[in-house]
C-alpha cells in the first residue's frame, strides 16, 4: 500500500515539514517577545496580569506545536487518514 517516495516528492514533502516548523519557531519566538514585554509592564504597575495572555497565547502556542510536531503536514498519521476517507468515499461511490 505504501509506495516508496520519488524524489521530487521527498523534496516536496521535506520542504513543507521544514516550513511548518520553521513557522512554529516564528511563532514560538514571537511568544516569547510580546509575553516578556506584558511581564515587564505588568510589573510596573505592580499587578500580576499578564499572567493571563500568556496562558491564552501559551495554550495556542501549544496546540500549534502539537500540529506541527506531532501531526506533522505529510505524516503518517495524516497520510492514514487521507487513505481511511478514500476507503470511504470510495466505499459510498459504490453502493
Amino acid at each position: 500500500m505504501n509506495t516508496p517516495l520519488t524524489p521530487d516528492e521527498i523534496e516536496r514533502l521535506a520542504t513543507r515539514r521544514a516550513k511548518a516548523k520553521l513557522g512554529w519557531y516564528a511563532h514560538a519566538t514571537v511568544y516569547v517577545a510580546v509575553n516578556a514585554g506584558l511581564i515587564a509592564i505588568s510589573a510596573t504597575t505592580g499587578r500580576n496580569w499578564a499572567i493571563y495572555p500568556a496562558l491564552g497565547w501559551g495554550f495556542g502556542l501549544l496546540m500549534h506545536g502539537i500540529s506541527v510536531w506531532a501531526f506533522a503536514p505529510g505524516g503518517d498519521m495524516l497520510e492514514r487518514l487521507v487513505e481511511r476517507e478514500r476507503a470511504r468515499l470510495g466505499a459510498r461511490g459504490n453502493r
